[in-house]
């Protein structure tokens, strides 16, 4: 263990036993003593945006899924692919969501990259709900990079019953993020096409979130209310909102308290994976590379 006085030397006694040593070093330990005092020890770096997130994201979510190292590629080369077919890579900001609409998925994952042509990397994932057809008024939902813009501004959920004693967009204060109206397939009678309104929201916390892994909604997306908890305080796809901010706009619907990430994206991308193997994606124990420590929760 370092000391700051050197053992006893061999010699006929101890080696401070000369005044000159002594008083060098005296004048040598008051100098420590004093760029202590100056220059106190540096305090911890402050966590990044991906630790944040991954933080939140696994002591948040009950069934937070784990995904490794290739099927987190695999995704993230789906996610590449669906953004420069619209030549929107170097727009879509730091932080996207991904949902696989696949019936035997049903997973969303959370992604991050630091710069617009750095590479994306894996954060976390949920399970989630799409559209379920076979019923009427039940809509496929529709893949491809749908943005979250002042356009169709956001709302908070009311958290009152509808007819069926359900709270569909989850409990009051979940908010509802809204992509507008989209094109998409009927799940019922003979097919075809028509407009729904795209959002992505949390469920009914007692009856819905705990089927959160299966096609069941009516086209949206249905995500954890830990998730929109997430996506809300940390900005992942406020881009848009938070420029507005920045001009000096109000509004109402941002959280007072929320911590945005540095770099927020603004896209929501669904891809159908069409994997035959349910399951296939959860690894337990896989954590983002970057992330020291990091483990996840696998239920």
């Amino acid at each position: 263990m370092w000391h700051p006085f050197p053992p006893v030397s061999s010699g006929t006694g101890h080696w401070l036993a000369t005044p000159a040593r002594r008083s060098s070093t005296l004048a040598s330990l008051i100098l420590m003593l004093v760029a202590r005092a100056v220059w106190p020890a540096p305090a911890p770096l402050p966590a990044t945006d991906l630790e944040r997130v991954h933080a939140a994201l696994v002591a948040g979510i009950k069934r937070h899924r784990a995904v490794a190292p290739a099927r987190a590629d695999y995704y993230a080369g789906l996610l590449d692919a669906a953004l420069a077919r619209q030549g929107l890579e170097a727009r879509a900001g730091g932080w996207v969501l991904v949902v696989d609409r696949n019936p035997r998925i049903q997973t969303v994952l959370v992604y991050t990259r630091a710069a617009p042509d750095g590479p994306w990397q894996w954060v976390g994932a949920a399970p989630i709900s799409t559209g379920r057809p076979g019923r009427y008024d039940y809509f496929v939902t529709p893949t491809g990079v749908f943005e979250h813009s002042l356009d169709n501004m956001d709302f908070r959920a009311e958290g009152t019953l509808n007819e069926n004693g359900i709270r569909g967009y989850g409990a009051r204060g979940m908010r509802v993020y809204d992509f507008g109206w989209v094109e998409a397939e009927r799940g019922w009678g003979k097919g075809g096409r028509s407009e729904i309104r795209l959002q992505m929201h949390a469920t009914d916390p007692v009856y819905l979130e705990p089927r959160l892994g299966q096609a069941a909604s009516k086209g949206c997306v249905r995500i954890p209310a830990a998730l929109n908890r997430i996506v809300d305080a940390f900005g992942l796809l406020d881009a848009d909102y938070l420029d507005a901010v920045a001009r000096g706009d109000a509004l109402w619907v941002l959280r007072r308290d929320r911590t945005p990430v540095s770099f927020p994206g603004r896209y929501l991308v669904i891809v159908d994976s069409a994997r035959k193997v349910s399951g296939a994606l959860a690894v337990r124990g896989e954590a983002p590379r970057g992330v020291a420590g990091a483990t996840a929760n696998m239920q």
